[in-house]
């Protein structure tokens, strides 16, 4: 069957309300389209967590770009979305306007503080504010619900921990794997861009997080020697390199207490296409 397509907010939030008075558990997987077998893993992954009525949102969130990313260029495929989402019995797909989201005079924003800081915060200040805007939204329109996030996106799906912790929201969030090709390449809408050069340069991120976890798993501990791995096995082959480090999961900075809680963290570009990979050493596969 396919999904009711609502474009306006207070429809959501009435299909929403109808769900949980028919019982149902409502699910949501936040996307902005072009999507691809790693947003469909979190599509059946909230169908696993118990949820009999998911929600998809597909909306090209302008907030989190900055004046010189790559909005207008950012891919979108709505028809081919929708035909995805029929294939994984979504139930509704939420496609709002930039108009719907953000009316006019709009000046209200959510942020969390310190764990936006780091990586991303330092190369994109300002993404994380849209983020947690765009998703306390979606929150308030949804209500109660459990919502999938990647842990491709990790620093971005720990915020949204925090965030839903920090203002008792009524959403259960599920942090499910990195969706991968058979080669170690996380999969992400941004792929497409990528010549067929630049992918084969592009694996040495899941590499250098391969050697990381290895050394991880045979004993080592030191954040720096493990961070050298990383960074060693990306730099030659990358056109630029934003972060490659390994840094704790509780604070995403090399400082911490807890030795076990490591994580490999990469942002680098090549040719115009900026890929983004982690890996979480104690709870992750091997990239």
């Amino acid at each position: 069957m396919k999904p009711t397509v609502v474009r306006e907010k207070e429809e959501l939030r009435r299909f929403c309300n109808e769900a949980r008075a028919q019982g149902k558990l409502v699910g949501f997987v936040p996307t902005m389209g072009a999507l691809h077998e790693g947003h469909l893993s979190l599509m059946r992954e909230a169908k696993r967590a118990g949820a009999d009525f998911v929600v998809v949102s597909i909306f090209v969130n302008p907030m989190q770009f900055g004046a010189n990313e790559d909005l207008d260029r950012y891919p979108r495929t709505f028809e081919a979305d929708l035909e995805a989402c029929e294939r994984e019995g979504v139930s509704l797909v939420f496609a709002p306007t930039n108009e719907s989201m953000y009316g006019p005079n709009f000046e209200s924003h959510v942020e969390v503080e310190s764990l936006t800081l780091p990586l991303e915060g330092v190369h994109r200040p300002g993404h994380f504010r849209g983020v947690t805007t765009i998703v306390a939204k979606l929150f308030n329109l949804l209500g109660p619900c459990l919502a999938v996030f990647g842990k491709k996106d990790l620093q971005q799906a720990l915020i949204i921990e925090r965030m839903v912790a920090d203002l008792d929201m009524p959403v259960e969030i599920i942090l499910a794997p990195t969706a991968r090709e058979a080669d170690g390449l996380a999969l992400s809408s941004r792929n497409r861009y990528l010549s067929a050069e630049e992918r084969e340069r592009g694996l040495s991120i899941s590499r250098g997080l391969r050697a990381a976890y290895d050394a991880f798993h045979q004993g080592e501990r030191d954040v720096a020697r493990l961070s050298a791995l990383v960074r060693e096995a990306i730099e030659p082959h990358a056109d630029s390199i934003d972060y490659a480090a390994v840094v704790h999961k509780a604070s995403l900075t090399a400082d911490g207490d807890n030795a076990d809680d490591l994580v490999g963290i990469v942002a680098a570009r090549f040719g115009n296409t900026r890929l983004i990979d982690n890996c979480i050493f104690a709870e992750d596969r091997r990239p």
